[in-house]
């Protein structure tokens, strides 16, 4: 590995100025705030960095701000920290999708953030491949290995979006601002989250030197409820096969709204709009449980070796809103 340059920032605004500084001289920079996936593309060559910009030396860079309108949450957050906050009943669904990341060691130094903005973990991309997320112009996926590749959303690349946090903040309707070098922007999932046919070698639409650096989330009534559930290949350390984040508002167990996002599955945190509509009206119950898992994959495009996925992504729906019916 060659040798790397590391800045400490003292603050995000610090963070920009010498990352523009070291992209003036030709240099190749990223941020780092825990750092648990990046340290490891540099070692695998995936990722060709100059400069490391060191966040964790951010103060304040991991605050939860509550207000009457919402909640502000720093980008800088562990997601240990983010698990064991006191938040919002309402907010359940990301505090349990902070939890269910990787080990409590990596939780431990992983930042919300950084789960959000992370590269897909496709074995082409993370092997060397010339593939779109590498700067190449296919995606191998479409004729090899796509065992665990997107069937929403697809096209012409085809991995999934890898975080956990980010289906449960689509859930909340969370707001994405960012800092960079015009400044702050707040951007809603729709403008923050980009899908392969927008641009295949991009997950979201941060600019050069620019960075997420918080979180803003909507109020939820009172009468709200919410839950993730995330089905795995193995117990621990591992991303989603398929993952379902529900945010429910009630009114005398009736379903006044709902929102319904799928993670594993999807080449960006995946909306069931479809689903949520149906559900608005009726009562939560077992039925509607089970055709709501049902319609949630009307629309799904298996490639030739994930249509496992379906029934998986079926059953997921439906258990995870019979879990919010037992309570």
């Amino acid at each position: 590995m060659k040798a790397l340059t590391n800045i400490n920032a003292n603050s995000l605004e610090e963070a920009v100025q010498a990352a523009q500084r070291a992209r003036s001289q030709g240099k190749s920079v990223f941020y780092s705030g825990g750092g648990t996936d990046l340290l490891q593309q540099i070692k695998d060559g995936t990722a060709d960095a100059d400069v490391i910009i060191n966040l964790r030396t951010v103060e304040d860079g991991g605050f939860i701000d509550r207000g009457e309108s919402g909640t502000v949450i720093g980008g800088l957050i562990t997601l240990d920290q983010l698990s064991e906050a006191v938040l919002a009943p309402g907010f359940k669904v990301l505090s349990e999708a902070a939890a269910s990341v990787a080990t409590p060691q990596i939780r431990n130094v992983a930042t919300l953030a950084g789960n959000v903005t992370q590269r897909p973990w496709c074995w082409y991309y993370r092997n060397g491949f010339n593939c779109y997320k590498a700067g190449g112009d296919q995606c191998f996926s479409v004729v090899g290995e796509n065992q665990q590749h997107a069937i929403f959303g697809g096209g012409p690349s085809f991995i999934v979006h890898p975080s956990d946090v980010a289906p449960a903040l689509v859930a909340l309707n969370a707001s994405y601002i960012t800092t960079g070098p015009d400044g702050e922007r707040t951007l809603s999932a729709d403008e923050f989250f980009i899908r392969p046919s927008q641009d295949p070698g991009r997950e979201n639409s941060l600019i050069d030197d620019e960075l997420l650096a918080s979180i803003s989330i909507p109020s939820l009534p009172s009468t709200a409820v919410s839950t993730y559930h995330k089905i795995m290949d193995r117990e621990a350390w591992t991303h989603a096969e398929v993952s379902v984040a529900a945010v429910l508002e009630l009114s005398n167990n009736e379903i006044q709204r709902a929102s319904i996002v799928l993670g594993g599955v999807a080449t960006i945190p995946w909306r069931l709009s479809v689903v949520e509509e149906f559900l608005q009206g009726r009562q939560l119950d077992a039925n509607t449980a089970q055709q709501a898992g049902e319609l949630a994959i009307a629309d799904a495009q298996p490639l030739s070796k994930n249509a496992y996925k379906l029934p998986m992504t079926s059953a997921a729906v439906e258990r995870t809103l019979l879990s919010l019916i037992a309570g």
